[in-house]
């Protein structure tokens, strides 16, 4: 007999969100998705944290959040992230970084949204020379570190996420906290980010936006870039998603470029000295054709992995069998539980395998990586 150790384990893996926010196993969704979600929120306070909200399968992705954060970095047609530390001077370097930071937004479908990762969770893939390694380093709040390595282009990253969404009556509103790190070791220098807020509206028109403002620093080059993200309008379900903002130099406030454009389609870069105008960004070009990851090793997939831990809850809605998918998610909620109390009864306290982690009121959430390079994953993206 075959036992797992030999063949590995179970490994559901579903194509990344396109850039119209669907992917190809998108027919799975459940009918009348809106109505079923004014239902769920019929009996919600407006303001209420709903990060303790189980959400039945019927609303969710086949995929964990830890999948969604990873793809954002891992999953493109052109490579936006090796171009940052090629730019002869600090100014492409940093326009370089913004093009990069603006692919890192996906428009996301209406009516679902990722499972929460359980404690411990993690994701690991790999595309050509850059590994990716996600951990969930806290359930409640639920906190997500990233770290990613190429050491072919000398470039690290270092993402810590807390994701708080709150119903605000007629949209879910969630703020991203925490902050984005993105290295280019061979130019010492450190691009520091933040993530914009997420808003599900649900009525007059049902939609998703990425909102509000996204500041970029690098205090080596001492330039810093401040966009503005903006939504559809609240009497329109037609998308806006543009994005505007500038590159400039905090000390003298003075503006070298202004960035215009939408971030779903083409986002130019004016240089306000020669009057100059580029495209930086074409999503068209960077998210079409995006490759869905495989498991080129199975027998070393670790069993805290998100394609793992969520394999029968994602194959079950896949295949549309709600009934399997609720007790499959049962299973593993309950199991998350069980071992939440058996800590506590021994007084053992968790800690991360692969993230240090620490809090104060000031800073908030931050991540330490434990390891200087991540190792080629077992889960790749073919190229």
């Amino acid at each position: 007999m075959i036992t797992e150790e030999e063949v590995g384990p179970k490994v559901i893996l579903t194509a990344p969100l396109s850039l119209e926010g669907e992917s190809d196993d998108a027919d799975y969704r459940a009918p009348n998705l809106l109505q079923r979600i004014l239902s769920l929120f019929s009996s919600v306070r407006p303001g209420s944290d709903l990060t303790r909200i189980q959400l039945p399968p019927l609303f969710n992705l086949p995929k964990s959040q830890l999948q969604c954060y990873g793809e954002s970095v891992y999953c493109f047609n052109i490579d936006m992230l090796s171009k940052c530390g090629k730019g002869e001077s600090s100014l492409e370097r940093m326009t370089s970084v913004v093009a990069w930071s603006i692919s890192t937004l996906r428009p996301l479908m209406f009516g679902v949204a990722p499972y929460n990762p359980i404690l411990g969770e993690t994701h690991h893939v790999s595309r050509a020379s850059l590994n990716v390694l996600l951990e969930q380093v806290s359930h409640h709040p639920p906190v997500t570190a990233l770290h990613a390595t190429d050491e072919k282009e000398n470039i690290e990253m270092i993402w810590c996420h807390n994701a708080v969404p709150k119903f605000c009556g007629t949209k879910v509103e969630t703020e991203v906290h925490g902050k984005r790190e993105l290295k280019l070791l061979n130019k010492q220098e450190t691009y520091v980010m933040n993530s914009p807020k997420l808003v599900i509206r649900l009525l007059p028109f049902p939609g998703v936006d990425w909102v509000g403002n996204v500041t970029l620093k690098c205090e080596e080059t001492g330039l810093q870039a401040d966009l503005y993200y903006r939504g559809s309008s609240f009497l329109s379900n037609r998308g806006n998603r543009s994005v505007k903002g500038k590159i400039f130099v905090p000390s003298s406030s003075k503006t070298i470029c202004e960035i215009n454009g939408h971030w779903d389609r083409t986002v130019i870069i004016k240089d306000m000295t020669t009057g100059k105008v580029n495209e930086i960004y074409n999503a068209k070009e960077a998210l079409s054709g995006m490759k869905t990851p495989i498991v080129k090793d199975p027998k070393v997939v670790m069993p805290s992995e998100s394609t793992v831990a969520w394999a029968e809850v994602s194959q079950s809605i896949l295949s549309r069998s709600w009934d399997k998918a609720k007790q499959a998610k049962t299973i593993v909620e309950e199991r998350e539980r069980e071992l939440a109390k058996e800590r506590k009864f021994k007084s053992e306290i968790w800690t991360p395998k692969h993230f240090t982690v620490s809090y104060s009121k000031e800073s908030g959430w931050e991540v330490t990586p434990n390891e200087r390079w991540i190792p080629p994953a077992p889960i790749i993206v073919p190229t």
